[in-house]
């Protein structure tokens, strides 16, 4: 009998902390030193990452006799640091869903700008193949080492009161550099270049200054505020733009709501300015855990397509999906809240806003970006979202299966022929688009006749694909039966506002089955447009 691999433990990544100094060159031989150390460290920082590409074995390319010691001129410790930041580029970009062998160095939009100016602008092109050619050759890094005594390649030293960069340019040959900075860190690094604690050392060339980036393992206080006390949970929305906040007990219940606006990221004058914002808003959101004795959970987003011109998705979408720093934003806050001792949680953010705009928007009176929030805090806490009884009945009940599939052939029957009559190549491109989104929709609805309420909420077996039956549900309510793809506010205030909507969403389809077209999928039910706002006339 075969045993299945064991699953590797995810290790969390260790929290850092550094300061960034300029580094003075008192002799002008040491900086050219340095420059051709560094332009070769970034050389075999690329070399390696084509040879990891490749499937290269790495201990023979860090070998003393390797290619990158040998091709290079650099000790094994270069060799093996240019290997490293090489593995962390090749990671970084398949978390990303990046293709690996698309990658540029010195910057995709900076060799963009190149061809672009070449022939245009001849004094900003020299500027900026100034700029790309120290971006690519302009790095250096090395490890810290407990054992070393701190940092073998590049040493901190303390002379006459000053401190000094002893950089190893090879062959019992070392550059110094006066290191010089006023940042509040700098006794902290002190301390630990006199204790001969490890720090970790990288090099920089911009507009022909080198800068050093120390930075060293931060030591964290222990957990004092955990899930056991209930969660804090987020959920970053891009319109409106801002943060919907649900406190949520360690009982799965609803404490307390609340919204901030990220508006004033947006109007950040520079990106200086907009880290300060985002900063400033993590410690809002930490400081409120806080207060109220409980963890942090968040959506685990990874990569958000933000679109390109000509894409068909709209300059208004991308626009929005541009501005939208989610990833910032949530590092921020797992990172602070790991430094005040609270916990920090992900959750996996499928199906979050369908749960909540289906389930807890109407029972709760809740907007629908609150309830997504409410539903990431639940599933923190490792509670299952059942699908509520008269949803349950709707997804049994033939005649709404007739109704929404007979709405989206209507749908795809008249994008179809408006394509067909389109000149326009962009709004064909759009019109294309949302055919094959009325394509996708329509191919979900074998979901709905499945045997819903299962322990992760999905279908019987129905589906080959998996979807899942909030998806269905999704599919089948909001557009053919509410005029909208993502309905603003379904709470119960808005319900008792469109008597239409209060028996699906609180109710049954009984009494629904009255408000039908004569000829579903036809008529006023094929007419509504595909994002309209406000009370649906389609259906």
């Amino acid at each position: 009998m075969k045993r299945g691999k064991k699953k590797r433990k995810k290790r969390e990544p260790k929290p850092y902390t550094g300061l960034e100094a300029l580094l003075l060159f008192p002799d002008h031989g040491d900086y050219v030193a340095t420059l051709d150390l560094m332009r070769r460290f970034s050389s075999a920082v690329r070399y390696g990452y084509k040879r990891r590409l490749e499937g290269e074995d790495r201990k023979a390319l860090k070998k003393e006799d390797g290619p990158l010691c040998t091709l290079f001129r650099l000790n094994t410790r270069y060799a093996d640091d240019a290997l490293l930041k090489a593995e962390a580029l090749l990671t970084a970009q398949r978390e990303l869903g990046e293709n690996p062998r698309k990658v540029v160095f010195g910057g995709r939009k900076l060799l963009a700008d190149l061809a672009r100016l070449k022939r245009s602008n001849l004094p900003l092109y020299e500027r900026k193949k100034a700029e790309w050619r120290e971006r690519r050759k302009g790095t250096l890094y090395a490890r810290g080492d407990r054992t070393k005594g701190g940092n073998l390649n590049l040493r901190l030293v303390v002379r006459e009161g000053s401190l000094w960069l002893q950089i190893n340019l090879g062959g019992k040959r070392y550059a110094w550099a006066l290191v010089k900075t006023s940042h509040p860190r700098l006794q902290a690094l002190l301390s630990r270049v006199y204790a001969h604690e490890p720090y970790n050392v990288e090099l920089s060339l911009r507009e022909g200054k080198v800068y050093a980036l120390f930075s060293w393992e931060e030591e964290l206080p222990p957990l004092s505020l955990t899930q056991e006390g209930g969660v804090l949970a987020l959920d970053v929305n891009a319109d409106p733009y801002g943060l919907a906040l649900a406190v949520v007990n360690p009982d799965g219940s609803l404490r307390r709501h609340l919204t901030l606006s990220l508006e004033e990221v947006d109007r950040a004058k520079n990106r200086g300015a907009k880290e300060i914002s985002l900063w400033r808003i993590a410690h809002r959101i930490v400081s409120l855990a806080q207060e109220e004795g409980v963890a942090i959970a968040t959506e685990r987003l990874k990569h958000l397509p933000k679109g390109r011109r000509g894409d068909g998705s709209g300059r208004r979408f991308r626009r929005q999906a541009h501005r939208f720093a989610y990833r910032s934003l949530l590092g921020k806050v797992h990172a602070l809240a790991r430094k005040k001792g609270i916990q920090s949680l992900e959750a996996n953010p499928q199906d979050t806003s369908t749960i909540g705009m289906l389930k807890y928007a109407p029972l709760l009176s809740l907007s629908k970006d609150v309830a997504a929030a409410y539903v990431i805090g639940r599933r923190a806490l490792g509670f299952k979202e059942e699908i509520p009884k008269p949803l349950k009945a709707l997804l049994q009940d033939p005649s709404f299966h007739t109704h929404v599939r007979n709405f989206y052939e209507g749908r795809i029957a008249d994008l179809e022929e408006r394509h067909l009559q389109e000149e326009n190549p962009y709004l064909r491109r759009r019109l294309r688009r949302e055919l094959a989104q009325m394509k996708r929709a329509l191919a979900t609805l074998p979901s709905l006749q499945g045997e819903p309420g299962g322990p992760a909420g999905s279908t019987a077996g129905r589906n080959p694909q998996g979807i899942h039956a909030w998806r269905a549900l999704r599919v089948g309510l909001f557009l053919p039966l509410l005029g909208q793809k993502v309905p603003r506010d379904l709470s119960a205030r808005k319900i008792r506002a469109t008597p239409v909507t209060k028996p699906i969403l609180l109710g049954s389809w009984e009494g629904r089955k009255g408000g039908l077209d004569p000829s579903p999928g036809m008529g006023s039910a094929a007419a509504a447009p595909l994002l309209h706002v406000g009370g649906g006339s389609g259906g």
